[in-house]
């Protein structure tokens, strides 16, 4: 099973990033996809109650790939973090299946109380550059949030949001 999930993010990668060569190039040279292995078991960690070692886990994660996935988050299937670096992705944040992160991107919270408090990402989602989704919102099915766009409302399925604040285009 643990080998099934390394080669459907393999051919994720593949599938959403024209610039990977070969699986060897991946394996060792893609730092988004070392975030995600590493958030698994800071995951499952986090899952057992072994709170202390799961954020462990992440912050080695982080100073090794440069991406912050909290362990608490959720984290869906062929997820690809394309040029990871500076990805941070809150606590409470759920991303769906099939999302393509790129650099810099922030799933951030707004409250500071011990509540849903940030985005919930759906299916086939496209994150670009430096966006900045706040809050405990929703970013629809196969939406796409434009690079350097600061997302505050909820995004229908299929919308595309460029801007800051965040706007649907077209």
């Amino acid at each position: 099973m643990v080998f099934d999930h390394l080669r459907e993010d393999i051919r994720a990668i593949f599938s959403k990033d024209p610039a990977a060569r070969s699986t060897l190039e991946i394996l060792f040279c893609y730092p988004g996809l070392h975030a995600l292995w590493f958030h698994r078991r800071a995951r499952w960690l986090w899952i057992h109650n072994w709170k202390f070692w799961a954020r462990f886990v992440s912050h080695i994660s982080r100073f090794l790939s440069g991406n912050e996935i909290h362990p608490g988050a959720q984290m869906g299937r062929r997820v690809v973090i394309d040029h990871g670096m500076g990805v941070v992705i809150g606590e409470t944040a759920e991303v769906g299946d099939d999302v393509l992160i790129y650099m810099g991107v922030v799933l951030g919270g707004t409250a500071l109380e011990n509540v849903k408090r940030h985005p919930t990402i759906e299916d086939d989602v496209i994150l670009g550059s430096g966006s900045i989704i706040l809050g405990p919102i929703r970013i629809g099915k196969s939406a796409k949030v434009g690079a350097g766009s600061v997302v505050v409302r909820s995004v229908p399925p299929g919308a595309t949001v460029v801007g800051v604040p965040g706007r649907i285009a077209g």
